[in-house]
């Protein structure tokens, strides 16, 4: 295994400091969802609050389970987040490599210190006796563990192992009775009995050091202060504990964050199909909403406010007010606070974050692809003024206007006829319409909507009745933005087409 000089490791050991420095060490064996963003986004907002250090460190050392492109979409993800890094990959700093397969070396001299010290040993048994054992265990139903055969070897057969240049691992010693009593900020005081615990692997036999030992040393080298994650880690938190006692360490301060669940109350996971940054950026969230909402999960500065800016965040964000339940995802919620974020841009921004989801194709749920692109941007903010307050999403954006741009729309024609009318009555109401509006000099909803209400009462009909029809026909659609802003940004041209067309309908 490859060894390095004291003086190599003493150049990166931490020299002791007061500035609170976070890190989120991520695995890249697969593509993070919201449940990773939100304790990397704690963590980002607790050292943006205190004016200290966020660290991206990727912990890569799986590397039979790395998936190719997870580091650039998480990258990419926490850029469309707004969380900026001041460590890690990419951008450098004085701490690194920032990637775990890099820092091997260092992982395997301290390995090799905790065998020197008698806290640690080097295991030979191979795949076929551990498979053997578990086997065993299970038969007599006992915990699946270790059953510590190399760490009872005799001086002989361990010098005749090592002699015959056969591979191992090394494992942590830990301590036979007594308890390992774990410190978490949130949790408090957590005791663990010893004889229930295992003889972990700390470097497998490819010289690589899985998380136990990895990144108790990089945090300890890289001057992590403050340590956030999943609360699944709590059961491996009492051989952490021993590690950085074995090796004279004080540990950071520990958060187990708890897991955020569905509304089904089931922990969110990759196997279920929990949403990424990517999945809410395709259907047309905007991160300014995505963030505020992942904040709230697990978090709260009240009982009532809700809505945060990033700076509003980064100042009220303390670690003592993450709480111990466990966060519910409410899609409900994020559509909301997504429509909330959407009716507080201006509309020249609105505009600008939607063109893209109108103008993909239509496969990907842009507008019809017999809209000719680009759009233009006039036209397309009158559109959108008329929307702006419905939209809840900019990926529902195409589907909710594409009757703005479609030659030709196509709807039930039943839909025409509204309550208390019959085919015929309502032809004659939208010839009447159609011969009024032909009158008319100009094309202003102003202009429009008194003369046509004025109609409806002409003809013994409710204002309903005759602008329910009127509106199906030139749109499409029994729901949309106010009927005459409306009929004035289709223009004249079309709308006068629109109800010629469904007279015709009613006609046939």
């Amino acid at each position: 295994m490859t060894q390095i000089d004291n003086r190599t490791v003493e150049q990166q050991e931490a020299t002791p400091t007061k500035t609170p420095r976070l890190r989120f060490a991520p695995s890249p064996t697969g593509f993070q969802h919201i449940g990773g963003f939100r304790t990397a986004l704690f963590s980002w907002l607790y050292a943006r609050h205190c004016g200290g250090q966020f660290i991206l460190r990727i912990e890569d050392t799986d590397t039979t389970r790395t998936v190719e492109g997870a580091v650039d979409d998480l990258l990419r993800g926490m850029e469309w987040l707004g969380m900026d890094i001041d460590e890690g990959p990419i951008v450098g700093g004085p701490y690194g490599p920032y990637y775990q397969t890099q820092r091997k070396a260092l992982h395997q001299y301290y390995a090799h210190q905790l065998i020197a010290s008698g806290h640690a040993y080097r295991c030979y048994c191979t795949q076929e006796r551990l498979e053997a054992m578990r086997k065993e265990q299970e038969a007599k139903k006992l915990p699946p563990r270790y059953d510590r055969h190399c760490r009872y070897l005799s001086a002989e057969e361990r010098a005749a192992l090592e002699a015959s240049d056969r591979s191992y691992t090394v494992r942590f010693a830990m301590p036979l009775d007594g308890e390992t009593v774990v410190h978490d900020e949130l949790h408090g005081d957590m005791v663990f009995k010893n004889s229930n615990l295992d003889d972990m692997i700390i470097l497998k036999s490819n010289g690589l050091a899985p998380y136990h030992l990895a990144h108790l040393v990089d945090d300890h080298l890289m001057n992590i202060t403050h340590v956030l994650r999943g609360e699944d880690w709590i059961s491996s938190a009492p051989l952490h504990i021993q590690i950085y006692q074995a090796l004279g360490w004080e540990p950071p301060l520990l958060y187990h964050v708890s897991n955020i669940l569905g509304k089904d109350k089931k922990k969110l996971s990759k196997r279920r199909n929990a949403p990424s940054w990517s999945d809410f950026k395709r259907e047309g969230y905007l991160p300014e909403a995505v963030f505020n909402f992942m904040a709230l999960l697990g978090w709260s500065y009240d009982d009532k406010t809700e809505i945060f800016t990033h700076e509003e965040l980064i100042r009220a964000f303390t670690l003592e007010r993450i709480g111990v339940a466990s966060g519910i995802y409410d899609p409900d919620k994020l559509l909301w606070m997504n429509g909330y974020y959407i009716r507080q841009l201006p509309l020249d921004e609105l505009v600008r974050r939607a063109l893209p989801y109108l103008e993909r194709p239509e496969a990907e749920g842009g507008l019809p692809d017999s809209v000719q692109r680009p759009l233009d941007i006039p036209y397309t903010t009158r559109v959108l003024h008329l929307e702006h307050e419905r939209l809840k999403t900019l990926g529902e954006a195409a589907h909710v206007v594409s009757f703005f741009y479609e030659q030709e729309i196509s709807y039930d024609t039943a839909l025409l006829i509204q309550k208390g009318m019959d085919a015929a009555r309502t032809r004659s109401s939208l010839e009447k319409a159609r011969d009024l509006l032909a009158s008319l000099p100009e094309w202003e909803h102003t202009i429009l909507e008194t003369p046509m209400r004025d109609l409806a009462k002409e003809l013994e009909l409710k204002v309903g009745q005759l602008l329910g029809a009127v509106r199906t026909a030139v749109s499409g659609r029994t729901a949309t933005p106010p009927l005459f802003e409306m009929m004035e940004v289709l223009g004249r041209e079309v709308t006068m087409r629109r109800i010629a067309q469904a007279i015709t309908r009613l006609a046939e």
